[in-house]
């Protein structure tokens, strides 16, 4: 399993601690993680057939719209599986290259949804500020170009934050507190300083994965605010803020969950807590995103009648 040395373990394998170890919560929070994840799994499924089939939804918002599902499902696959297989085989187990897999993986995919969440930012800004040059501004060649950088940046810069913390094979326990393998929680176990670990994060993680599209995302939001409010009646001004609500409140949730999850005290006591987080940022984001975009839009929802009523004639 690991060897040892002046109580410091290098490690072959982890073993998940998973959501909750209380014996009688088991069964109760299986079927609440099984039944979120195929809702997830439907919601955004949804939208990409959606979009894909109807003409009218082949515009630059819901490129980027199938985009951040196509995300959305690849984070639940990459951390909720564990969970699910812990429940139905009992290998709560992970090798230790698994879990550093594990970590980069999720952490690209947060800063890709990051990221096109900063696409669609721009995206909202150049449909209120510039609506005459829209068409000709997000043409399919730019928002290609955005999306594919999404990518690109998403898997490249978290690249020397998993290196970094790759290169501390030492911990104090080989039991992850955690129901996949997180930053914060392998941190915790680390046997190096905590302090020099937590600095590092904040700078190569934390800085360049969540603060510069969140402050390009704000930037975004100051014109598109400064443009509404030039707009003299107030049915333009409710149209223009009804195209950013649901946008704006996706971003709102998910800023929320991860500063809950990665800004907060690091105890033991809080680490239970930051499990609950870590749960709305991995299952009931990707959940409430599709929810939210289908719910606020007029597109989405005539998209949705016109395939059932397709349905009923059919049949």
């Amino acid at each position: 399993m690991f060897l040892n040395a002046i109580n410091q373990t290098m490690m072959t394998y982890f073993i998940i601690k998973g959501i909750t170890d209380v014996p009688e919560l088991q069964a109760p929070v299986f079927l609440l993680v099984l039944l979120i994840y195929l809702l997830t799994l439907g919601g955004n499924m949804t939208i990409l057939l959606l979009i894909c089939l109807d003409q009218h939804l082949h515009t630059p918002m819901y490129f980027f719209l199938s985009n951040l599902s196509i995300v959305d499902l690849s984070s639940i696959n990459i951390t909720l599986h564990k969970v699910l297989l812990i429940f139905i085989a009992g290998d709560n187990t992970i090798s230790y290259i698994a879990c550093i897999t594990q970590l980069y993986i999720f952490a690209s995919l947060t800063g890709h949804e990051l990221l096109i969440l900063t696409a669609m930012s721009y995206d909202r800004y150049v449909a209120i500020c510039k609506p005459l040059r829209y068409n000709m501004i997000m043409n399919h060649k730019v928002c290609t170009i955005l999306v594919t950088s999404c990518y690109l940046m998403g898997f490249l810069q978290v690249i020397p934050a998993v290196l970094f913390f790759s290169g501390f094979s030492c911990y104090t326990t080989n039991e992850i507190n955690h129901y996949f393998c997180d930053m914060i929680a392998l941190m915790k176990i680390s046997c190096n300083e905590k302090s020099v670990l937590e600095i590092t994060f904040l700078i190569q993680c934390l800085s360049i994965l969540a603060l510069i599209p969140f402050l390009l995302t704000i930037i975004s939001y100051i014109f598109i605010i400064f443009a509404i409010l030039r707009i003299h009646s107030d049915s333009g001004k409710r149209k223009a803020f009804y195209t950013c609500s649901s946008h704006l409140s996706v971003v709102i949730l998910l800023y929320v969950t991860l500063v809950s999850q990665y800004l907060t005290p690091t105890s033991n006591d809080a680490l239970n807590t930051k499990k609950l987080f870590s749960l709305l940022n991995t299952a009931a984001v990707p959940l409430l995103n599709p929810l939210i975009y289908s719910l606020k839009n007029k597109d989405v929802m005539s998209a949705v009648k016109q395939r059932l009523n397709l349905c009923k004639t059919v049949t």
